[in-house]
């Protein structure tokens, strides 16, 4: 099992800029996405993310080059995960989660409950809406003909409504980190922590990391 410790920034609150955001976040060491589960699915998109705490919420910057980027869903939990998509799961005491599931625009998805998807639900428009997205897409290909592109993400502690929580200080979770992309013409499966399942499916609390909040 792969473990994180999540390191804290203070000075962040909900008023502050995407530009301040990412020059805190621009000190901290990039994670890159290196398992690829599913041998049917072998692309291997590049993707690295950085991860922070702060007395708000999370911080969480994805940095993505792939060969074919698509956006079709515009509204909040259309299934974004058919297009270039990033997501987070987390799980605060090993059986339920959340899984924030965002496309390259900033489109949102987030569901809470454990594994079995009869006893998952949606949140609201109104609670995945608080959460601030921020993405560009170069305009130019790299040498390589990818595309590259970063979406920001500041999550609120008030989305994950079922802890109420004032503080992330010091706690110790699970979860995994995604990109997947259901719909392009290159379908592909990338995590943090390694899965070990026959077919594709991300929803697997056992297969989660440790997530260490400073």
């Amino acid at each position: 099992m792969n473990t994180m410790t999540i390191p804290f920034l203070a000075g962040v609150n909900p008023h502050t800029t995407a530009e301040e955001l990412l020059a805190n976040m621009a000190p901290l060491e990039a994670t890159k996405l290196t398992e690829v589960p599913w041998k049917a699915f072998p692309y291997h998109p590049s993707v690295h993310f950085k991860i922070a705490h702060t007395p708000v919420g999370i911080l969480l910057l994805f940095e993505v080059q792939e060969k074919c980027v698509k956006a079709v869903y515009r509204h909040t939990n259309d299934p974004v995960y058919k297009d270039s998509c990033v997501e987070f799961f987390l799980s605060f005491d090993g059986s339920n989660y959340y899984n924030l599931e965002f496309n390259c625009i900033g489109t949102g998805l987030i569901g809470y409950g454990p594994a079995q998807k009869s006893e998952r639900k949606r949140l609201s428009r109104e609670t995945i809406e608080r959460v601030k997205a921020v993405s560009s897409i170069a305009a130019e290909v790299l040498e390589n003909g990818d595309t590259e592109w970063r979406l920001l993400l500041h999550i609120p502690l008030s989305v994950f409504e079922a802890q109420a929580m004032e503080s992330l200080a010091g706690m110790r979770c699970t979860g995994n980190f995604y990109k997947c992309g259901d719909d392009l013409p290159e379908p592909h499966y990338v995590a943090w922590n390694p899965i070990d399942h026959p077919v594709p499916n991300f929803h697997l609390p056992p297969y989660f990391g440790e997530l260490v909040f400073e």
